[in-house]
């Protein structure tokens, strides 16, 4: 049974970090009288600009964007809630006659909206947690992704290992529930008729752009970000768990030197983006291309009327 047809299009551009989204997402977006949501877990927290690679102000001022620049770092921000608010934002471009872009390389989050998906709402449980966390000060934080991987082996391409809150939260949820943490969420009937592209980049070139980035991150500031971030939050503010900004608390805390946590954050990005591409790669409704005109053909014929079911 196919869509309505006045279910409104959308149109989502995933890849890995460093792929190229944003660049691409501006320029379609231009041709196509659009505005963009993004897709992002950290792009969300204001002040996070340089080490989550945000739009310029150029390119904010060429397309409106959406769902940057929300909310403090301190604040705790769901994916259900991340859901709600970008489909209250794709229903009000929808709205003004524009096209909706969902642009991002947060999985979960792009998923959530173009696969309707429930996201448990699991309470948190603060004695378990804390039973987790002397885990990790006892075991090493290793042990416990270990043990969370035992328990749920999907999670092994979706948690960031490197990242104590995101792997407490994972088991947090299995052990309470009982049940994987990557098997509780279910698919509804979609609310938009999606288009999704993937960027596809050979992965030497994948590699050598995000050596390129990482060194223009360090040109541009971004120990001076982390560092007045730091002093104003806390270091030990839970959306600092994110690369790039672990890394350089893990020098300004005197643990590295500033060569070792850029090399660090090259390893942890590499790392990041591979299990980026074994999320979207799963999806078998993505369309990957390599070159812009691949991605103008599909959003032209994708938008013309009476045209849609971006779906293969």
């Amino acid at each position: 049974m196919g869509l309505p047809e006045t279910t409104p299009k959308l149109i989502a551009i995933v890849g890995p970090t460093a792929s190229g989204k944003t660049a691409l997402s501006v320029r379609l977006a231009e041709r196509f009288d659009g505005e963009i949501v993004s897709a992002d877990s950290r792009q969300i927290y204001r002040g996070m600009d340089i080490g989550t690679a945000k739009p310029t102000a150029a390119e904010i001022r060429a397309v409106p964007h959406h769902l940057i620049d929300i909310k403090d770092p301190d604040v705790d921000y769901t994916v259900a809630a991340y859901k709600a608010d970008a489909v209250a934002a794709i229903h009000g471009i929808v709205a003004r006659g524009r096209v909706p872009f969902l642009v991002g390389g947060t999985g979960l989050y792009a998923d959530a909206v173009v696969q309707n998906l429930d996201i448990p709402r699991v309470p948190a449980d603060p004695a378990l947690r804390t039973r987790l966390e002397a885990e990790i000060a006892r075991d090493g934080l290793s042990a416990v992704f270990d043990r969370l991987v035992a328990l749920d082996p999907e999670a092994a391409y979706v948690v960031d290992p490197k990242n104590p809150r995101r792997v407490v939260r994972a088991l947090e949820v299995a052990l309470t529930t009982g049940l994987p943490f990557t098997a509780q969420r279910k698919k509804n009937p979609p609310l938009f008729d999606a288009l999704t592209i993937g960027l596809d980049v050979p992965p030497d070139a994948l590699r050598t752009r995000i050596d390129a980035r990482i060194d223009a991150m360090m040109k541009e500031g971004l120990v001076h970000e982390v560092e007045t971030l730091a002093a104003r939050w806390g270091a030990s503010c839970s959306a600092f768990d994110a690369i790039g900004y672990r890394e350089i608390i893990g020098y300004l805390e005197g643990r590295t030197t500033l060569d070792e946590a850029a090399a660090i954050m090259r390893t942890n990005t590499w790392h990041y983006a591979k299990r980026q591409m074994t999320w979207f790669k799963q999806n078998k409704n993505v369309h990957w291309i390599r070159e812009e005109d691949e991605a103008n053909a599909l959003v032209e014929e994708f938008l013309r009327p009476g045209r849609g079911k971006g779906g293969r």
